[in-house]
């Protein structure tokens, strides 16, 4: 299976990779979290360069994010990226009513039937992420949504001290979060205010 899995993977990388958000950077040829990395520093820094700017920026990761993608929002997102519906259901079969069972020593648990998340050691389950997450975007220029895996930056380039493109894309990033059943863990979500001459203290309180 895994063989199979394999040819799967390399198949939906080539349809799907031209069609990605530009700031989706994991699974994909010649990106690495180092240049997720240099992107930030450049449009913050980029961004400073003029008078009167700050960027605030969000750090978000998801709580066990793999074991909550669901096969029918998959699918419809898959079908988006033009992926072929015989791969499309392939997928959707292939996630859904899975058994899995617990063993401890000599003991085993009873089977439970499972059509939510991928296989832990799934060969696909790290790309169907980045694609399930790939809709996850900004609508405004100045709010960049940077995603390696299930690490999320929300950088808000601020100009005037006018932040209500940065509140209204975190305030989308939540509701997002909710329609695609993803939970935020807020244990490592924190803000971070860049520039000293231009400090303010209006912090953003998300809740759930």
């Amino acid at each position: 299976m895994k063989s199979f899995e394999r040819l799967v993977l390399s198949h939906l990388k080539t349809l799907t990779d031209p069609l990605l958000d530009s700031l989706q950077f994991p699974y994909r040829a010649n990106r690495s979290v180092d240049d997720t990395v240099n992107m930030a520093h450049h449009f913050i820094l980029q961004h400073l360069d003029s008078p009167g700017t700050y960027a605030r920026i969000l750090f978000v990761d998801f709580s066990s994010a793999f074991n909550t993608i669901i096969p029918s929002l998959l699918h419809d997102k898959l079908s988006q990226l033009q992926v072929p519906d015989s791969m499309c259901k392939w997928i959707t079969d292939f996630l859904s009513d899975r058994k899995q069972h617990v063993k401890l020593g000599k003991h085993v648990s009873a089977s439970r039937t499972i059509s939510t998340g991928s296989p832990q050691g799934c060969v696909l389950s790290p790309l169907l992420f980045s694609l399930y997450t790939n809709s996850c975007t900004s609508s405004h220029q100045s709010v960049k949504l940077l995603k390696f895996a299930d690490d999320t930056t929300l950088i808000g380039l601020v100009s005037g001290g006018d932040e209500s493109a940065y509140r209204w894309e975190t305030d989308h990033l939540v509701t997002w979060c909710g329609l695609n059943n993803l939970e935020l863990n807020v244990v490592t979500l924190y803000i971070t205010i860049n520039n000293p001459v231009y400090i303010t203290n209006n912090p953003i309180y998300m809740y759930h």
